[in-house]
């Protein structure tokens, strides 16, 4: 017997009937109620239908010709059916749409026109998912640290931040998506596999797939390493949609190393992200790097995630960063204070600055951390005058 319920939403009655189809055929899913509108308000009575049936999925079709209508009803669907898992179909052509539509709350995003197939696998990575113990249903937060200028340290600050939220909560992954990862060097981890393993695995890619790629650091912490050689990835939209919403599932946080590299994918790490963090230097280069950066990867969506890391941080004469924050668009977010040897010897031995004792830049790194967590977790707060929050 089919062990999940769908609800369905489709405006055209022929892609209504095609859907139905195939979701009944995978044989472990049926059709509780199939709907030609889509829900335009919270009272909506269709919402209300919808609910009664407690559906285990509700599945969105993107018809071409309604795209903001079924952003906005996934958006509403995810509001008012939070316990159901909601899956969208729609074209793979479009990068905004993709992302538009997980940060909406999509968990699974299928190729339009799909088959039984695609949407089988996806039904079986839900129940894989739901049985793992342990498990909540919140979907995991991603944070890209990306470069200012070259060698500002995006890396360093990437791997340590990573490092400081396991601790907080143990279930986090650090990406790797430089042109030539330096994360697992920094780590002094030795990976057999890396994300361009992932990508190239896509078309079978389950959770215990993307965990076997993953290195471990010692401490915990999941790493998909970047490449070992000079190389660019360059995955499609729907590729990097499909990886970034498995990592997700599976992940309370997900931190993004971009270090220099500026490129579609980046755009879209930056559009999944809850805070893309510029790495600079409290100097005329670095800001100027930072608001060039800023707007290129805020072209395509929000700029409000954007926040300022002064990394090497001291003060400077005639510094000024009401003065920075208005030319880059974006908050001082945080300092990190200026230990330059102390990085450079602990990134030579292959042990982060967080684990070689309680130093001042740990300490930062650490605040940062609770920073970025502070709508999740109950963190003490550490008191200290480097820091800058806004």
């Amino acid at each position: 017997m089919p062990e999940l319920s769908v609800a369905i939403f489709a405006t055209d009655s022929d892609q209504r009937a095609v859907l139905q189809v195939l979701v009944d055929g995978t044989s472990v899913a049926r059709t509780v109620c199939a709907n030609i509108t889509l829900p335009l308000a919270a009272t909506d009575s269709v919402i209300r239908k919808t609910q009664s049936f407690a559906p285990d999925i509700i599945l969105v079709d993107i018809a071409t010709d309604s795209i903001s209508e079924a952003v906005r009803a996934l958006e509403l669907l995810h509001q008012e059916i939070p316990g159901a898992a909601l899956f969208a179909i729609g074209p793979m052509t479009q990068p905004q749409l993709i992302v538009n539509a997980m940060r909406a709350g999509v968990r699974e995003y299928i190729e339009r026109p799909t088959t039984t197939t695609d949407l089988l696998e996806a039904f079986v990575r839900l129940t894989t998912h739901r049985r793992k113990p342990g498990r909540e249903s919140r979907r995991g937060k991603v944070f890209t640290v990306v470069n200012a200028k070259g060698g500002s340290g995006a890396t360093t600050v990437a791997v340590n931040l990573a490092l400081a939220l396991q601790a907080i909560n143990h279930s986090t992954a650090l990406v790797d998506l430089a042109p030539l990862g330096h994360c697992a060097l920094h780590l002094n981890l030795k990976p057999t596999f890396t994300i361009a393993d992932a990508i190239a695995n896509l078309h079978r890619l389950d959770s215990s797939l993307l965990d076997s790629f993953m290195a471990r650091h010692e401490r915990g912490l999941h790493v998909l390493a970047g490449a070992p050689t000079p190389a660019t990835i360059e995955p499609s939209a729907s590729d990097f949609a499909r990886l970034f919403d498995m990592l997700a599932g599976m992940f309370h946080y997900i931190v993004v190393d971009s270090s220099s590299r500026l490129d579609g994918t980046t755009r879209l790490a930056s559009n999944l992200s809850e805070k893309v963090m510029l790495i600079a230097h409290a100097d005329v280069a670095s800001l100027w790097g930072a608001a060039r950066i800023a707007q290129y990867l805020g072209e395509t969506g929000s700029r409000d995630r954007f926040g300022l890391v002064l990394n090497r941080y001291r003060k400077v004469l005639g510094f000024d960063e009401k003065e920075a924050e208005a030319a880059i668009g974006a908050p001082v977010l945080w300092r990190i204070p200026n230990q330059y040897f102390a990085v450079s010897a602990a990134i030579d031995r292959g042990v982060p600055v967080m684990h070689t004792g309680n130093s001042e830049i740990a300490r930062s790194i650490s605040g940062l951390a609770e920073l970025l967590t502070k709508d999740d977790l109950d963190v003490k707060r550490t008191a200290w005058s480097l820091f800058k929050t806004v």
